[in-house]
């Protein structure tokens, strides 16, 4: 009879109940609380897992009026949101799709789209009207799944990002184009922006630069915590887009 036993399982890494990272990566007792103006609705794919890298909850415990909803569709923005919006055109929705600031010719880090996918007129009024964000938490595959899934985003105004520096991932996650930014990083410039709040910005990436720094710290360590990549799927023939 052989005496070799079963190799014992290693157990598993406890996760903050607040941001669900694994704890090594964990940062939110330095989160740094921020009164916002304008509400910010978070939509995030079911099939989001990245729980080393993402930023949606993190985002989402930084400020007083924030909703994170996990799924793939809901019949309107109230019922996403859990309280009524009179006027859905107030509210904007952050995809980038097939839409290229640099292409556009339009100056300005936060761009209006209209229907056409071209740059709207009135930039301004149409900017300064605006009483919440909705930010597709995702990859690109993912961010367009929702986008088509709910036929009401069409009624709010389309915005997009010219950011003036590409995302702080870094080689830790590849963009496919150089305006795709994190979920947090998309926050700090589109906020800080319409609301004319610098300090937006500074804290929510001085937030992602913590989460980034821990991380590096504890890959080599806990290669575990690692994102894994996802393999081809071979019914769809398709592989999974990168993250939006």
């Amino acid at each position: 009879m052989s005496n070799l036993t079963a190799a014992t399982p290693a157990d598993p890494i406890p996760e903050c109940p607040h941001c669900q990272k694994p704890m090594p990566l964990c940062i939110c007792d330095s989160v740094t609380p921020l009164k916002n103006r304008l509400g910010l609705l978070i939509l995030q794919h079911p099939q989001e897992q990245d729980r080393a890298l993402g930023t949606a909850r993190l985002l989402a415990k930084h400020f007083a009026d924030a909703t994170l909803r996990v799924g793939l569709s809901w019949p309107s923005l109230s019922k996403a949101l859990g309280q009524p919006i009179e006027n859905a055109s107030y509210w904007a929705v952050l995809y980038l799709g097939s839409a290229h600031a640099a292409d556009l010719g339009a100056e300005g880090e936060i761009l209006a789209l209209n229907r056409k996918g071209e740059v709207a007129d009135n930039q301004r009024a149409l900017l300064g009207k605006l009483e919440g964000v909705v930010l597709l938490d995702g990859t690109w595959s993912q961010a367009k799944a929702l986008w088509w899934r709910n036929p009401w985003m069409l009624k709010c105004q389309r915005v997009i990002l010219n950011p003036a520096a590409p995302s702080r991932y870094g080689r830790l996650r590849k963009e496919p184009r150089k305006d795709g930014l994190s979920t947090i990083e998309a926050a700090a410039t589109i906020f800080s922006g319409l609301e004319k709040r610098p300090d937006i910005a500074e804290t929510l990436n001085a937030s992602f630069e913590r989460m980034l720094t821990r991380y590096r710290e504890v890959q080599t360590e806990m290669p575990e915590l690692a994102p894994k990549r996802v393999a081809k799927d071979r019914r769809r023939g398709v592989r999974r887009g990168k993250r939006a």
